[in-house]
Parts: C-alpha cells; sequence; structure tokens
C-alpha cells in the first residue's frame, strides 16, 4: 500500500464509497478538507471595543503575524516543516497528517490606530482586543443650491 492514496482518514477513506472519492487527488489545500476549521474566529463586543478570539491551534507565536493597513485588520500564520529535514535521513515517513503553508483572514475594523490594538496567544488561542471608534456624524439634511 502507498501511503499517498489515502485521504484525509485513512480509515475513513477506505470504507467511503468509491465514487464519492478520489484517492489518486493528493494535491490538498493548506490543511486539506480541514481547512475550513482553521482560524474559527468569535467576536465579543464589551464596553470598551470589540475582542476577537481566533483559534490557532499547532502555531508558535512567531509563526503569526498581526497588521493593521487602512482599516483592515490582517491575521496570518504560516507553517513550516522544514525543522524535521534532520530526521529525514533516519526515519522514513509513511503518512503525514500534518500540513505546511499559509493561513489568513481579514476584517475591517475602520478607522483605528495599531497602538490602540492590543494582541495575546496563549494556548493556541489569538485574542485581539480593538477598541470601539466613533462614526463620524454626518449632517442630517443640507440643501444644495443648483446653478
Amino acid at each position: 500500500m502507498l501511503p499517498m492514496i489515502f485521504g484525509e482518514n485513512l480509515f475513513d477513506d477506505l470504507f467511503n464509497d468509491a465514487f464519492e472519492r478520489n484517492m489518486w487527488d493528493v494535491n490538498k489545500a493548506l490543511y486539506g478538507k480541514n481547512a475550513s476549521h482553521i482560524m474559527k474566529t468569535d467576536v465579543h463586543e464589551t464596553d470598551k471595543g470589540y475582542e476577537l478570539n481566533i483559534d490557532l491551534p499547532g502555531f508558535a507565536k512567531d509563526e503569526i503575524k498581526v497588521e493593521l493597513k487602512e482599516g483592515y485588520l490582517t491575521i496570518s500564520a504560516a507553517k513550516s516543516l522544514d525543522k524535521e529535514d534532520s530526521d529525514r535521513n533516519t526515519k522514513r515517513i509513511i503518512r503525514r497528517e500534518r500540513y505546511a503553508g499559509t493561513s489568513q483572514r481579514i476584517f475591517y475594523v475602520g478607522d483605528i490606530r495599531p497602538e490602540d490594538v492590543s494582541c495575546k496567544y496563549d494556548a493556541g488561542v489569538l485574542t485581539i482586543e480593538l477598541p470601539k471608534y466613533e462614526a463620524k456624524k454626518l449632517p442630517s439634511s443640507n440643501s444644495i443650491a443648483i446653478d
């Protein structure tokens, strides 16, 4: 048996209907079928602002990047398996379920400054606190003269 012919779950793929799967499709996206489960986010409103709790299990703190640019908050996480190359000479990989690549989420947060945003990463959860910003008040109505 060749390990590369199996999909995400060895036993489920063996017992699934052959018409519902393609055993030879080994070109999967980042994290395979589980990509939709990466970076699950909860947004909470507090008295002072908003709190985002983003699940990033398996990522180290230095693999996560948070950037604020033109009102958009971008959270990127990059995973690399290059650290394990030293074991390749002595170990043969039979099956690999961990993937390398990047994942990213973008949120529009409005006109806030980077120094007003705080981030904390603990136990696989990235917590971002954002302040509420005051929306610019527009006049209720103004008449405009027609020339």
